[in-house]
């Protein structure tokens, strides 16, 4: 059910009894010395109320990662942590193990750890919710009408590893960040408490999209007796022989490969058009739909602290000078012009040297960036802060398609204050180039289409990248990313350029949730927000605890699963604020 709250004016929204026996919801935690900034990004992913935990505050759940957890008995404590803590003797759980990562597997989902890890030993009090390869790495124990989940990991730990250090790629394809928020959200609701939660997804749609191209080349007509006009002439004889035969290509395309080296001439000398123009193709493809393009601000410009011996190859023969007539279309469709930075990821001043030479073009003083071959360290998300950019799209992977903060959601890196991370999924590259993937488009289609899957459940946002020249000859990547266009229009997904969709996350963000106290304790949650209006609207989504059968009776809890209130960030001054009855009422 959706109900729908304009915005009219600023005052807080005021939810009441979400938690259980009437009680607001909100999580208490007790995190590990140096967690708190950890703690606070986890939060603003798992958008549900929290604060850190206060003695003598009644809280439905608890989260720790401390080594000395209070005497406490909330409904549900939650303890991650890959130390032995002082709780363990008090149920009878005895380490086994501790090893250096780990995959864990949580009922039919298995994920990765990449810290330490605890295994328990045999005969360990309660029963397993998460196991490992050598032994229970999770129990639940149940005592006095409170449960209590051990996990030998430590929760924050993985967070911090996952937003600065991000998978390796052998480990791309798991969304690990979503899923540690989908099981403690199912151990919050498997334990009778509904939550209080505002999903990464806008109301009325499952996810984000956001299309996206870096612009390397622009056309072939800037490239005479060049290493990038060679190596197409290979590529595009007999390197398109072996494709065939390998079946990456047809018959026909072979063909026009050879008759796109035979136009060289007459294209060099103006006769003929460049096929490695991009702009025409894409507006086609993507006809009403926006798009950000990430534009070279220098040319002949291969940057500083380039690493590998190839690192010269990194310049490139255009600027986004050379592209007024095209920088003027773009915004006239509603596309966003980003910088594909050369030093910007190291280099505070040559940071916002490339920012100005796009902002003079587009009139707008902060835009995004994504670094040219994705360079980046663990200092580039403050660089980048700092030089004045508004978000970083970099977090991807060069070799593979997936998730390299593990998650689809924009977030906050850590060591920035205000750049968000819009994390890049899918690239054209990683899934043809032989050196890569080295995908058949069927087989493509298929880890496509998974990552697909994923952000329609756990909504989010799916980033792609296809490039400048991978509709032309000798790629031919055009009609597969046709395809994927339009499967993707058909879903229930919100298109948006990379400042919209990092807009709305900041949004996001915004929201805090203050607790409504009275004398008899907390009674309720407001939503409080100060900016402009939220478009698309928010979901303000109360979840219920699921149907849970009683095997001694066969009877059930019933309840609806969740129930979403359209929200863009006030109150209607028409509104008689009946959202309270709304949200708790079972069923609605």
């Amino acid at each position: 059910m959706f109900a729908n709250f304009s915005t009219r004016k600023h005052q807080p929204l005021r939810v009441l009894g979400c938690g259980s026996d009437g009680a607001a919801f909100l999580i208490g935690v007790i995190p590990n010395t140096g967690q708190a900034g950890v703690v606070e990004e986890f939060f603003e992913l798992f958008k549900t109320p929290w604060e850190l935990y206060r003695p003598g505050r009644v809280y439905d759940v608890v989260v720790a990662t401390a080594d000395e957890i209070p005497e406490i008995r909330p409904k549900l404590l939650l303890v991650y942590s890959a130390a032995p803590v002082n709780l363990d003797a008090r149920i009878d759980v005895t380490v086994r193990k501790r090893e250096q990562s780990a995959t864990l597997n949580h009922r039919d989902t298995a994920f990765p750890v990449y810290g330490e890890c605890l295994t328990f030993a045999d005969g360990t009090k309660g029963i397993a919710c998460v196991t490992a390869k050598s032994g229970t790495a999770g129990v639940t124990v149940e005592a006095s009408g409170s449960t209590l989940i051990r996990l030998g990991y430590d929760l924050f730990e993985e967070v911090r590893f996952l937003l600065s250090a991000g998978q390796p790629f052998e480990h791309a394809h798991i969304p690990t960040l979503d899923i540690h928020i989908g099981m403690l959200r199912d151990w919050i609701l498997e334990a009778g408490i509904s939550i209080l939660e505002i999903p990464p997804a806008p109301a009325g749609h499952d996810f984000f999209i956001c299309l996206t191209h870096d612009i390397d080349f622009v056309g072939i007509r800037k490239h005479k007796f060049d290493h990038s006009m060679w190596g197409f002439v290979y590529r595009a004889t007999f390197g398109a022989v072996r494709n065939l035969f390998r079946r990456k290509i047809s018959a026909s395309q072979l063909l026009k490969s050879w008759r796109a080296v035979a136009s060289l001439p007459f294209v060099y000398a103006g006769w003929a058009k460049d096929f490695w123009e991009p702009f025409d193709w894409y507006l086609e493809v993507e006809k009403g739909l926006p798009t950000t393009y990430f534009l070279i601000p220098f040319k002949q410009r291969s940057g500083e602290n380039v690493p590998g011996a190839r690192g010269s190859l990194r310049a490139t023969a255009y600027d986004v000078s050379d592209l007024s007539h095209w920088t003027t279309v773009l915004l006239s469709r509603g596309c966003e012009l980003g910088v594909h930075g050369i030093d910007a990821w190291h280099s505070i001043e040559k940071g916002r040297e490339e920012l100005a030479r796009i902002s003079a073009v587009t009139g707008e003083p902060k835009t995004g960036t994504r670094i040219h071959w994705l360079l980046r360290d663990e200092n580039t998300p403050s660089v980048l802060e700092r030089a004045g950019y508004a978000y970083d799209s970099t977090f991807g992977y060069n070799e593979t398609i997936g998730y390299r903060a593990g998650t689809s959601q924009v977030f906050r890196p850590l060591g920035a204050r205000t750049l968000l991370e819009l994390p890049l999924h899918i690239q054209d590259g990683a899934l043809f180039y032989p050196q890569r993937l080295d995908l058949s488009e069927r087989a493509a289609e298929a880890r496509c289409q998974a990552l697909i899957g994923n952000v329609r459940e756990l909504g989010g946002v799916l980033t792609l990248l296809w490039h400048d020249r991978s509709h032309a000859p000798e790629r031919f990547w055009g009609d597969f990313y046709a395809r994927l266009v339009l499967k993707l229009r058909s879903l229930d997904a919100w298109f948006g350029t990379g400042t919209q969709v990092v807009s709305w996350f900041g949004k996001r963000r915004k929201v805090r949730f203050e607790p409504v106290e009275a004398a008899d304790g907390i009674t309720g949650i407001s939503l409080r927000y100060d900016g402009e209006e939220i478009s698309p609207p928010l979901k303000i989504r109360v979840h219920h605890p699921r149907q849970v059968v009683k095997e001694s009776t066969e009877s059930s809890l019933t309840a609806s699963d969740f129930v979403d209130i359209s929200w863009a960030g006030g109150i209607d001054e028409q509104s008689d604020q009946v959202l309270p009855e709304i949200l708790v009422a079972s069923g609605s």
